[in-house]
């Protein structure tokens, strides 16, 4: 039994201590996520841009 409760209490400590560092990786991806589909929108977008000038000349 006592081992038991060390090992769960290593694990809670693990935990603890890696919450905010997995919290932040998934924030960074989530971030990065949307600058990838900002940049992916804005790119469509001058495509679209330059063949209407194409069209216009």
């Amino acid at each position: 039994m006592n081992t038991a409760m060390n090992y769960l209490t290593v694990l809670f400590v693990f935990l603890l201590l890696a919450a905010p560092s997995l919290y932040g990786a998934a924030h960074d991806r989530r971030i990065d996520r949307q600058i990838r589909q900002a940049r992916q929108a804005r790119e469509a977008g001058l495509q679209d841009r330059r063949a209407g000038f194409a069209k216009v000349a």
